[in-house]
């Protein structure tokens, strides 16, 4: 065999051995880089009952043998959410420390502190033909029937947020599935809207139950004025302006007064004079008046 060529191969040889050995060496001393997964996490400390928001939570990475078999990997999967349990900061959320949002059982822990939550009773003409939907914003109307003077309509409270219409607490959208829209489909005409208020407002509205009709208002979420003016509307205030119809009079009409008239009889006429004429017929005598 060619020298040179012998060479090259023990070259070759001995290259691959460094190689190897270098490789073997590297993977023995070099520290073990472990695989890691991103969950959801909390960004603060969250007390229980904490409705989940953008800025409670937070992308952090953990070893994949650390992380909780529960534990969420997207944001969006628990915001809206309340929290059953308190987190500290960097604690994982998981699916079984947050409360569902489309049932009932979630529904204490979504409470704010301070507030109350209350049902009233709405139909679709009331409740704006079943467009309110769960989270949504209203203002609450109340009348007061009786006659045209006694009839009366005020706003009662102003942007109220809506926690749940009959049982469903969570509003539908466009990847709405199929049979939670058959759901909404089905939804009898009367039913109750849960709102969330303040405990003077709770006194409010239920007086404004006993006393007369609750009709909601839809407003935009992001609108949260206040109208300027609050004076109730009356009957004479909803025709002012307009001609008023002509009304008949039903009082009871006076007898009329029959004046007799006494008519005198016509006066005679004085007879005539008559005229008397002799008439002679041989011996007889006869008088004739004219």
């Amino acid at each position: 065999m060619d020298r040179r060529k012998v060479l090259l191969i023990f070259a070759a040889a001995w290259f691959s051995a460094a190689l190897l050995t270098w490789f073997l060496y590297s993977s023995a001393k070099a520290p073990r880089v472990e695989k890691t997964i991103a969950i959801v996490a909390a960004a603060r400390d969250l007390p229980a009952g904490t409705r989940l928001r953008k800025g409670d939570l937070k992308i952090v990475r953990v070893p994949e043998k650390d992380a909780p078999r529960t534990a969420l990997l997207d944001e969006k999967l628990a915001l809206e959410h309340p929290l059953l349990f308190p987190l500290n900061v960097n604690d994982p959320i998981t699916a079984t420390k947050i409360g569902s949002s489309t049932g009932v059982e979630g529904l204490p822990s979504a409470i704010d502190i301070g507030k109350r939550a209350i049902s009233v009773p709405i139909t679709d003409a009331s409740g704006v033909s079943g467009l309110i939907q769960p989270r949504a914003h209203v203002d609450v109307l109340f009348t007061r029937p009786g006659t045209p003077a006694e009839a009366v309509t005020t706003t009662i409270l102003e942007d109220v947020i809506v926690l749940a219409i009959g049982r469903t607490t969570e509003g539908t959208n466009s990847s709405t599935t199929p049979a939670a829209a058959a759901q909404v489909a089905t939804r009898p005409a009367a039913q109750s809207a849960t709102l969330l208020v303040t405990p003077e407002q709770t006194r409010k509205l239920e007086l404004a139950k006993n006393q007369g009709k609750i009709s909601l208002a839809l407003r935009n979420p992001l609108d949260h004025t206040y109208a300027s003016d609050s004076s109730a509307t009356t009957s004479q205030s909803l025709y002012a302006g307009l001609p008023l119809p002509k009304v008949a009079d039903t009082r009871p009409k006076p007898a009329p007064v029959i004046v007799q008239k006494v008519v005198e009889p016509p006066a005679k006429e004085p007879p005539k004079p008559k005229r008397v004429v002799d008439v002679f017929r041989g011996d007889k005598h006869i008088q004739e008046s004219f």
